[in-house]
């Protein structure tokens, strides 16, 4: 049994991982705003939540020193944490591009650091960012999730190169359109425009990508290392 931390964990993507790898192991997830819906998932799947601020370091540090203490190593981090806020880039707040970038790309940063820190004592650990399909592809009004996708990309290939020697494996997953509160917003008339493009003619499932995670963070995956996977139905061959 693993000890597993899933950030932002209370919807889409990140309550599937955090469903699906607590039947086997112990998940300690974050929130920020969801207080009902993690208690919620803490009394169905026995996983442990904490409220944590991701743009703030302080914060996600005391919150890695406190599960430390409390499970005394963490085996696995997921960093699932992320927001959109869509906008055309000439229109685009600076508070919009800020809080993004931060939310995204800042709390990735801020928690892989820490949680590194103990991997290194340790000399064993697995870390799997979560980008998206857009950072290879692109999209209309998403210059902020994509600029922040695209250097969790990059962040993912330098931390495999840095953390390797101390056995730490660290890959991405990039999803591509998943059935999730974020792709609820899309437009019928869009959403089939974007589901002709999909080899597979459908939205994928959060289920779908937990399972990938699922096999990533398991010996059966022991030489994949430093890679960026997409899980995105065929997309990617046909944009």
């Amino acid at each position: 049994m693993k000890n597993i931390l899933v950030t932002g964990g209370t919807r889409g993507i990140g309550e599937a991982i955090v469903r699906k790898l607590s039947v086997s192991n112990q998940v300690i997830f974050t929130y920020l705003n969801s207080i009902d819906k993690a208690l919620e998932i803490e009394k169905q799947t026995k996983s442990k939540s904490y409220k944590v601020d991701g743009k703030n370091p302080k914060e996600v540090e005391e919150c890695i020193k406190t599960i430390i203490k409390t499970y005394s190593k963490i085996d696995v981090l997921i960093n699932n944490l992320g927001i959109i806020d869509d906008s055309l880039f000439v229109v685009m707040s600076n508070d919009r591009w800020d809080n993004v970038i931060k939310t995204n790309l800042y709390s990735t940063f801020y928690f892989s650091k820490y949680v590194s820190k103990e991997m290194i004592k340790q000399r064993q650990g697995n870390i799997i960012n979560i980008s998206s399909i857009v950072a290879s592809i692109g999209n209309k009004g998403q210059i902020n999730y994509i600029a922040s996708k695209s250097a969790i990309e990059g962040i993912t290939r330098a931390m495999a190169i840095e953390l390797s020697s101390k056995n730490i494996r660290v890959n991405a997953v990039a999803p591509g359109f998943i059935e999730t509160d974020m792709t609820n917003n899309i437009s019928q008339e869009n959403k089939d425009k974007i589901k002709n493009r999909i080899l597979l003619k459908r939205f994928g499932k959060p289920e779908e990508v937990a399972n990938l995670v699922n096999f990533l963070i398991s010996d059966e995956s022991s030489y994949i290392n430093g890679q960026v996977i997409n899980i995105d139905g065929g997309i990617f061959l046909n944009f």
